[in-house]
């Protein structure tokens, strides 16, 4: 089924602000529902510049029930993508973070369920953070799904997952969709309730309803000043001051990196696609890479001098593997990643160069998060 009008909130962010572009190409009017929160952007961040006369732009909140209002005026599908976004920084904002992603949310499934629209599909940014610590391989037990890992065995530096049952180390597996769902974060937990939310009340009312578990999405556009979320935007800034790198635990824990035209591929998949509709989607590379080779890649990529530390510290809550199984979204929607990582970190990089250097606010985020007793 063909839309035209599409409403993305947060869509003068990273990833709205490409989708809404790749959109407006394919032909789509799109409305933007954004704040423009200071953390993340502001009236002059490039990415708000790249479509605010591209798109019919309304500055407003999710948690505003006029502004839903006005977004959704003559809309066919609904990508939702405004959200809090920082998975240390959930554990002490806590109100905040369920306030925006949950009773934003609410508002708009509220208006959906009470009054006239023309809505007739809706798709929501969920997160791989809703697995936790995802899925593995016990040599006793077969696949099980650990639970957080102990603050007793960091603090010795053990860093690897254990198997819930019998306590020994498990082997790394890929997660797929029908894993289990238990988040480590408030950042999680209301990415869950979200997805949940949407799924149900699209079947309640009749609306087919799309989830994307997205894994850690980077690229060009992304954030340089917002300390809180995206390693490879935190070392770039790092670097780019001169600074050294930290690396938490013993720089082994991973995560899959997915491009951001990749990740806008493939939400653009589930709009257009019927198949698509009320279904959860992992959207990632299906690789994992360790956090110290991230590091070491952007300081050669870079040509820094920026020293890297592993420190041994770690934050209470982080998960410490997790990448995704991309059958479901392969066979239902045809997709495959594009861009690989070497790829990926090459256009980053050469983007990042042309920027002005950012401030450096790494060390306030620490601060924080060392004042509620999470970094240790």
């Amino acid at each position: 089924m063909k839309y035209n009008n599409v409403l993305i909130t947060g869509g003068a962010g990273f990833i709205g602000s490409n989708l809404a572009l790749k959109l407006i190409d394919r032909g789509y009017s799109v409305t933007v529902l954004d704040n423009l929160s200071p953390q993340i952007h502001t009236e002059n961040s490039p990415l708000y510049l790249s479509v605010k006369d591209k798109v019919n732009f309304i500055k407003g909140s999710v948690l505003n029930y006029s502004d839903w209002k006005q977004a959704l005026e003559g809309i066919d599908i609904v990508v939702h993508l405004a959200a809090e976004t920082g998975t240390g920084q959930s554990m002490y904002e806590v109100e905040k973070y369920t306030d925006v992603n949950i009773k934003g949310t609410s508002i708009f499934l509220d208006i959906l369920a009470n009054e006239k629209h023309t809505v007739k599909k809706m798709i929501v940014a969920s997160s791989r953070a809703i697995y936790g610590e995802g899925r593995y391989q016990c040599d006793a037990h077969g696949v099980v799904y650990p639970i957080e890992r102990q603050d007793s065995h960091m603090a010795q530096q053990d860093f690897d997952v254990k198997c819930p049952i019998c306590g020994i180390n498990v082997q790394l597996m890929s997660t797929d969709e029908n894993s289990k769902i238990h988040p480590t974060s408030i950042y999680g937990i209301t990415k869950q309730v979200q997805e949940q939310m949407f799924m149900v009340m699209g079947k309640s009312l009749g609306i087919p309803a799309v989830a994307f578990r997205y894994q850690n999405v980077y690229g060009a556009g992304q954030s340089l000043s917002n300390p809180y979320t995206g390693i490879l935007s935190i070392f770039s800034t790092r670097i780019k001051n001169g600074n050294e790198i930290n690396i938490f635990e013993d720089g082994l824990e991973s995560r899959d990196f997915i491009y951001i035209d990749d990740v806008v591929d493939a939400t653009i998949l589930g709009i257009e696609k019927d198949e698509a509709n009320d279904q959860v989607f992992n959207v990632g590379s299906g690789e994992a890479i360790d956090v110290l080779t991230v590091a070491n890649t952007l300081i050669n990529t870079y040509g820094s001098n920026s020293k890297v530390t592993i420190s041994g510290n770690y934050r209470l809550g982080d998960i410490r593997h997790n990448y995704a199984d991309l059958a479901n979204i392969n066979k239902k929607l045809g997709f495959t990643p594009k861009i690989t990582f070497e790829e990926g970190i090459k256009k980053f990089t050469n983007w990042v160069d042309q920027q002005e250097v950012a401030e450096d606010k790494y060390e306030q985020s620490i601060s924080e998060m060392k004042s509620k007793g999470l970094y240790k």
